[in-house]
């Protein structure tokens, strides 16, 4: 079977899952690309329950394919920062990343995005990782019975995903100017998942830019406060089983600002 006929029969189990979405469904182009646009949608917008097997198995094939398609980048093969060899830098899509665990920007409700195919980082990753990783979040919520705070990390497997976990916190929002109080909790983002990988056994861990983009911290600051961070903590923990870092990127102006850091 093609990739467009999987489509078809993923998207038609997903509309029998979710039969309210029928006529919006209809709207999508019946083409390649628009049935793969229509898969992530009824992906992102599918409430927290355990998934249909036939269903997982075929969503589980089209994802392990398009991840090997994508390519998957090897965590231990990139370049270790002049500054220290602890750190490295990378460009591109976190969902290509085989580290042990990548770090998701996730919001307080921790089920990931449900806005359909929306841009934000939460949205790519539950995208990729599968309809698993929502559930196995909500398991995590239901158990605890209250949002999750700023500052914290809870550990899921990866699913679909190259890398073997994700690490999820939710960093802190910015509404005006930045506060002390707003750079310690994005510090204790970093420390509490590296916490969160040591006590987990994981030798390499992947940070997304957490708090830039949709919760608006500071570019350049949440840089400076990423990196001290992870040294400081890596400094003080000489026996964590963490023994790389990546601070992954997507746009130019964050390379720039960490290339920066991490090369003086």
């Amino acid at each position: 079977m093609d990739r467009l006929g999987k489509l078809l029969q993923i998207n038609r189990l997903l509309l029998d899952d979710q039969p309210e979405y029928r006529d919006d469904a209809e709207s999508f182009p019946k083409d390649e690309g628009g049935q793969r646009r229509l898969m992530r949608s009824l992906m992102n917008v599918r409430p927290p329950k355990p998934v249909p097997p036939k269903l997982l198995r075929l969503q589980d094939l089209f994802l392990s394919e398009e991840r090997e398609e994508k390519g998957i980048v090897h965590a231990d093969a990139l370049p270790a920062s002049v500054k220290d060899s602890r750190l490295c830098l990378f460009q591109g899509d976190i969902t290509r990343l085989d580290a042990d665990a990548i770090v998701n920007a996730a919001n307080s409700e921790l089920l990931g995005c449900f806005f359909p195919c929306h841009g934000c980082i939460d949205n790519a990753i539950h995208s990729a990782a599968g309809m698993e990783l929502r559930e196995a979040c909500a398991e995590i919520m239901r158990g605890q019975g209250h949002e999750e705070p700023a500052g914290q990390a809870k550990i899921t497997p990866g699913f679909c995903l190259p890398a073997k976990h994700v690490i999820h916190t939710v960093g802190p929002i910015i509404c005006g100017p930045l506060t002390e109080d707003d750079e310690e909790l994005l510090a204790s983002c970093y420390r509490s998942c590296l916490e969160c990988a040591g006590e987990n056994g994981l030798r390499s861990i992947a940070f997304c830019c957490i708090s830039t983009g949709e919760f608006h911290f500071p570019n350049e600051r949440a840089a400076e406060i990423a990196v001290n961070t992870v040294e400081e903590y890596l400094d003080a923990h000489e026996g964590t089983s963490v023994r790389r870092v990546i601070f992954n990127v997507f746009k130019d102006l964050d390379r720039d600002i960490y290339r920066r850091i991490l090369e003086t």
